[in-house]
């Protein structure tokens, strides 16, 4: 079983500042595989992890057309959105079989559990929950990734 643990992040900023300082120590290519429910900071986290990558560029959620690639100082970055997506069939139809091997990328996969038969052994995954009665706390499980 690979390592794991859980964090509290009690703001936006803190979720962005903690992203940043997991990219600026993850330095080879990987796979980050990320669940939880709408509002609940996976593309708040990726704007985060892209600013630790030395990426400039404005990081949305790319819903609409599904991967944004983004030149960091090391690596690339590769964001998926899969929330559109049926399932695995559908990731293969717009060519997702590059990002699950990435060549000198980073790829972040949000709605990972949208195709989870062919999320990589080693990828790292980071579940999102929020707490109701706190809208700011977002608390992440994350598997596969030490600090």
């Amino acid at each position: 079983m690979s390592d794991h643990f859980t964090i509290n992040l009690d703001s936006i900023s803190a979720t962005q500042k903690f992203a940043s300082e997991m990219a600026a120590k993850i330095q080879n290519p990987c796979v980050i595989a990320m669940t939880g429910d709408l509002g609940s900071g996976k593309t708040t986290f990726t704007q985060g992890f892209a600013r630790g990558m030395g990426i400039k560029d404005n990081v949305g959620s790319p819903t609409f057309k599904l991967v944004s690639e983004y030149k960091g100082e090391h690596l690339l970055l590769n964001h998926v959105d899969c929330y559109r997506l049926e399932n695995e069939k559908d990731f293969f139809n717009i060519g997702g079989e590059k990002y699950l091997e990435p060549d000198g990328a980073i790829t972040i996969i949000e709605w990972s559990e949208k195709i989870t038969n062919v999320i990589p052994r080693d990828a790292i995954i980071i579940d999102f929950k929020r707490i109701p009665e706190k809208p700011d706390v977002r608390i992440l499980m994350i598997e596969g990734w030490t600090p």
